[in-house]
């Protein structure tokens, strides 16, 4: 219960012009709060969130895991021999359309998950959603454990891949929904920490498994996807709901509760969670009058046309710097010549590199902005790729080419995980309409799956000996990707860091520009609320630092 004394959370649906004031001045006091907080303090007052988030995100460890698994089978001899084709050399591949097919099919269902969350979730909350997304996921590991034909395998991993849509969106959602500024960046890319686990874990039980040369040896890892769903099931069932999301249905006294179950007080800490759900009341108030709706149509209407295609355009980066050649790294080192063996030591040395990288972005987003961590990792990825599409020119036969090309892949992940991998789910997450957040990183994810489509019927003919063939010279493609990646961003992604929700709202409102947004000062000119209106309009109190 709040403290005597203390302004309760006004229903805005029901409200009065001392009302209104009430809820802003509180909202400007939460506000000033949260941005005066910092990280340490943020952390222990939102301890629990921290941890809600973080149990929460590790369903997707197990989209990771089946990802890489499946990309990884392509190069295991048991999995080769069942469903490849016999070479003239007696070896076995598994045709290139067939390895499009299944990794496409996977993508495929991920979209359906997606569309599928935008309306789902923003009926029942992301825990029900996520409850629901793993009981299914139970049962479609049964349609892929016991495959025993290409078109099965493709059918069960269409299905499977639709509960993976549903982790993508929701887990971010609610990481960004649940804990304050100076948080949301770490528990957002935490994602891809859990993404690159996944991959880990998905690449150690394969290399494990390759003493077997029967059909277990790829059963057995299929099978392990079981044991995520049931503990995930009970300990979600317990979590608290994202008080945003209970703000917009209107249940104000459940998102209070639920605040209350994401903090721990601290008597040195100053924090009022009347004045927080006050600022949710007011952020949604301002969002939703400055721009009605929360429909899919409202993604492409006002200032939220390009919130739509910034955060679209970041998430479709990420498949488009060469990402989709480490999923496919255990095939990608036997096709520049590696020995079966070594291809699986170096994919399991990477996927390590690649979770000390996401590590290592923690600590880069303390020293530089997102904006500038996503540009300058996306020209440095360029400049690898290139590198090792020259190293492909040598020729297979050379061995020491090989442990190169191996070693700037290692490099080329190491980098990814700590730029363009994490900082992409804080960007998403961040730069998205309160509003309509769970619609709009649906929509990112879908064309970024979409992209990863293309780029899974394109990346087997690249490295397939029986298609285009082009092994490690394959590194020029991307290459290219990433500068004109990198020339979009430059010119329109904005740097959100340290700014909240409501502060984002007022710049995209103004349509400040993106090299601007680190630098534009918003303040009140007299300390007092009514510079920044309930509707959500900015009065003259928006000045520009000319330092740029």
């Amino acid at each position: 219960m709040p403290s005597a004394g203390v302004e309760q959370p006004v229903n805005m649906h029901n409200h009065s012009n001392d009302d209104h004031d009430i809820v802003a001045q509180e909202a400007v006091a939460a506000n000033k709060n949260e941005q005066s907080m910092g990280l340490f303090k943020s952390l222990k007052l939102y301890r629990k969130a921290c941890l809600w988030s973080i149990f929460l995100s590790t369903c997707v460890i197990m989209e990771g895991f089946d990802v890489v698994l499946l990309n990884a089978l392509y190069a295991y001899p048991p999995f080769q021999r069942d469903f490849g084709e016999r070479q003239p050399d007696g070896s076995y591949q598994l045709a290139a359309d067939w390895q499009s097919g299944l990794s496409g099919g996977n993508q495929a269902g991920q979209i359906i998950g997606l569309l599928l969350t935008g309306f789902i979730a923003d009926r029942l909350g992301y825990r029900k959603t996520l409850i629901g997304a793993l009981v299914f996921c139970t049962g479609f590991i049964f349609i892929v454990f016991f495959s025993k034909s290409l078109v099965k395998l493709l059918i069960g991993e269409i299905l499977i891949a639709i509960p993976w849509g549903v982790f993508q969106t929701t887990t971010a959602t609610y990481a960004s929904e649940v804990c304050p500024t100076h948080l949301r960046a770490y528990l957002t890319t935490y994602i891809n920490a859990c993404w690159v686990l996944g991959q880990l874990i998905a690449s150690g039980v394969l290399r494990s498994m390759l003493s077997r040369d029967d059909v277990w040896g790829y059963k057995i890892p299929f099978a392990l996807q079981w044991m995520w769903p049931v503990p995930l099931i009970v300990g979600i069932f317990f979590a608290p709901e994202s008080p945003w999301w209970l703000v917009r249905h209107d249940r104000i006294d459940e998102a209070k509760r639920s605040l209350d179950r994401l903090t721990t007080k601290h008597e040195k800490i100053s924090f009022n969670a009347n004045e927080t759900i006050s600022m949710i009341i007011h952020t949604n108030k301002a969002e939703k009058d400055a721009q009605e709706g929360m429909s899919h149509m409202d993604l492409f209407r006002g200032t939220n046309l390009r919130r739509t295609e910034v955060v679209c355009v970041t998430w479709m980066i990420q498949a488009a710097t060469g990402s989709t050649i480490t999923s496919y790294s255990t095939y990608f080192y036997q096709q520049a010549g590696m020995a079966v063996e070594n291809s699986f030591n170096m994919s399991l040395g990477q996927y390590g590199m690649g979770l000390l990288g996401t590590i290592a972005a923690w600590f880069m987003m303390n020293w530089f902005g997102r904006r500038t961590i996503y540009l300058y990792g996306q020209i440095i990825l360029g400049i690898v790729l290139l590198i090792i599409g020259c190293v492909g020119t040598v020729g297979r036969e050379n061995v020491a080419a090989q442990w190169t090309i191996g070693s700037l892949l290692i490099v080329h992940t190491f980098l990814y995980d700590c730029t363009v991998g994490p900082i992409c789910y804080s960007l998403v997450s961040e730069l998205s309409s309160t509003r309509l957040r769970t619609k709009s990183v649906a929509l990112a994810r879908n064309l970024y799956n979409c992209v990863c489509i293309v780029t899974s019927v394109v990346t087997p003919r690249m490295l397939n000996p029986t298609a285009w063939n082009w092994g490690a010279k394959t590194g020029f493609f991307w290459a290219g990707s990433c500068m004109l990646c990198a020339i979009w961003t430059y010119f329109r992604l904005p740097e959100p860091k340290g700014r909240t929700y409501l502060e984002l709202d007022l710049l995209f409102e103004q349509g400040v520009s993106a090299r601007k947004f680190s630098t534009t000062v918003l303040h009140t000119l007299d300390g007092t609320v009514d510079q920044i209106s309930v509707l959500g309009k900015v009065n003259s109190g928006l000045d520009e630092d000319r330092k740029n």
